[in-house]
Parts: structure tokens; sequence; C-alpha cells
């Protein structure tokens, strides 16, 4: 079983606010198909990340709000509108500044963003949320941190986690989400990461976050690592090259920051180039074309930024010992 992305007994918890907005708990569970035993407070049922997100899913239908109602109504649909307004910005700093931009418009809860001379520090407004649970400002925490981490494909590692409230009964729960034991009773929900991650740059694209945004609500409680070796980073910056514009290593070494010099060393070290990388992408895209069938050779030869067909047919050999025919069969 997955572990959830949030400590405590998030189901019962959910529950709680769904009794709160005036539902039946039981008709919630059996809603999303759990026991009534998932609500015990003693602890109940083993519960399932995708059991809890469907029963969050219920919670959004049933409220018509992504915070459950519990402050300012976020209305369905707020956080695919944010992170379709993202998607396209260099980097982590532009954006964090979008996100701020879109919590402004669409009602969420408030985001600032300081930036020290060593740390950045984000804080979520959770003031207006009536959350004696906690969950909302835990999910907010979590959310936020997830999706930076998705954004740039790789963890953000926190140096401090600020939470305005007392420490809870699964405080020590806390690390295993978040990799770091939060400060309680603060004076605000604050998360802080080195400032060198601003100029991270983003590495996903339109199909990836269609996938990203058809896995919600799992993406908000499921536990996930990012790629975070320098041919990770590499080959999801080389990816957007299969949309027309292959980057050159000299650019790809500045968005990460170092010399072209030192990021060929980290990749040798890895037993990997970037045309290794570069070849993986291509043979990885047109192998998949082909089974789809969707476009002709010459479509996808012309796609790839093959001057002709030709030489696609002799690199798709090489790549595979066989023709691209083959793969179409």
């Amino acid at each position: 079983m997955s572990r959830s992305a949030l400590p405590g007994n998030v189901a019962r918890r959910l529950v709680r606010i769904g009794e709160r907005q005036g539902l039946d708990a039981a008709s919630l569970l059996r809603r999303a198909g759990l026991p009534a035993s998932a609500a015990d407070p003693s602890g109940g049922a083993a519960v399932t990340v995708s059991q809890v997100a469907e029963l969050t899913q219920e919670l959004w239908l049933l409220t018509g709000d992504e915070l459950f109602g519990l402050g300012p109504p976020v209305r369905l649909g707020a956080f695919q509108l944010m992170m379709r307004s993202v998607i396209h910005v260099p980097d982590l700093r532009a954006a964090l500044q979008r996100l701020a931009e879109a919590g402004e418009v669409l009602g969420t809860p408030r985001l600032r963003v300081t930036a020290g001379d060593a740390l950045v520090e984000v804080e979520i407004d959770v003031s207006l949320l009536d959350d004696p649970d906690h969950l909302g400002g835990e999910l907010l925490a979590t959310l936020i941190h997830r999706v930076l981490g998705w954004l740039v494909g790789r963890r953000i590692v926190l140096r401090e986690l600020r939470l305005p409230w007392s420490s809870p009964a699964y405080a020590a729960e806390y690390e295993a989400v978040f990799g770091r034991h939060p400060v309680f009773d603060a004076a605000g929900l604050v998360l802080a990461f080195d400032r060198a991650l601003l100029t991270a740059p983003l590495v996903r694209d339109e199909r990836q976050l269609a996938d990203y945004l058809a896995d919600q609500p799992n993406v908000w409680f499921a536990t996930r690592d990012y790629g975070s070796s320098t041919a990770d980073q590499v080959r999801r910056i080389l990816a957007r090259g299969l949309s027309g514009h292959w980057p050159v290593p000299d650019d790809i070494a500045a968005r990460l920051n170092m010399s072209t010099q030192h990021l060929r060393r980290l990749l040798r070290a890895e037993h990997t180039s970037i045309g290794q990388l570069k070849e993986d992408l291509l043979r990885e895209a047109a192998v998949a074309s082909l089974a789809r069938g969707e476009e002709s050779v010459e479509e996808l030869a012309r796609r790839l930024g093959f001057s002709e067909a030709s030489a696609f047919r002799r690199a798709f050999r090489r790549w595979t010992g066989q023709p691209p025919g083959a793969y179409r069969r």
C-alpha cells in the first residue's frame, strides 16, 4: 500500500470535515467504497491512497469546493487552471510568481514568496480557514511542496517547515511526509528551501501536465520522489526538443547553473552523455508514434528533426536493429 502524503488518519479527518458541512458520515463512506470503521477515531480499517482519493473526490462533488468549504470558496477546477498558467514559465522563480498571481485571481489561499540570502520562504496564508484538524493546511503544504518538485523533476529539500498549530499526536509522521520535522506554534505556515533552486528549470510539457491533472487527487496523497540525477535533469530539458527546438549543450548547462565541461563530466560519471540521452528520447518517441500509427514515417521524421525520411530510417535501424515498418506492424 502506498504511503499517504499526509500524516495522521486522513480518512477520518476528511469524514469529520464532511460532517461539519452537514453530510452524513455513513453515506459519505459508502459512496467512497469505504467501510464504516474507516472513520473510527481509534484507528479503524487500513485505507489505501486510492480510497482516500475517492473520498476526496466525493467531498469535492458534494461541497462544490476544492477546499471542502473550509474557508472562502475555491471552485472546482481552480487547481487545473493554476497549473495551466504555470506550465510554460522557464524556472521555479517564475512558477512561484505565477502560482501567487493565479491564487489572487482564483481565490485560493494566498502565497507569499520571500527570497533571502540563503533561503526562499513560501508562506501559505491559512488564516481564513476554519480548520480545527489542520487537514486543509497540511493539504496545501503538501500540494505546494509536491507541485514544485514535479515541475522541476526533482525533490525540493526543505530546510525549514513551520506550522501555525500545536504538535498533534501524529507529529512524528511529518518527517516521513516532508523530509523535515516541523516547528510547531509558528506565526505562519512556511516552507523554506535553498535559494539556488529558484533558477531550476521547469522540465514538464503540456502532455505531461495532462497526465498529472488526470491523476489528481492521487497526486495530492501519494508520496513520490522525482529523479534528481544529472541525467534525469538533462533528459527532461532535452524532452522539450521533441516539439521542434533542441537545446544545445551550452544552453542545458546554463539552465543547470554549471559549465558545459562540468556537465559533461557529471554525465560521464553516470555512464551517459547528452547525445545518448537525446538518442534515447528520439528512439522512444519514434517507437511510440509508430505503435500508435497516427503519422507517416515522413511526417514522423520531420517532427523529430531529420532532414529526410531515409536519414530517419537509418537511425531507427541503428537504434532498434529493425526498420520502422516492423514496429508499425
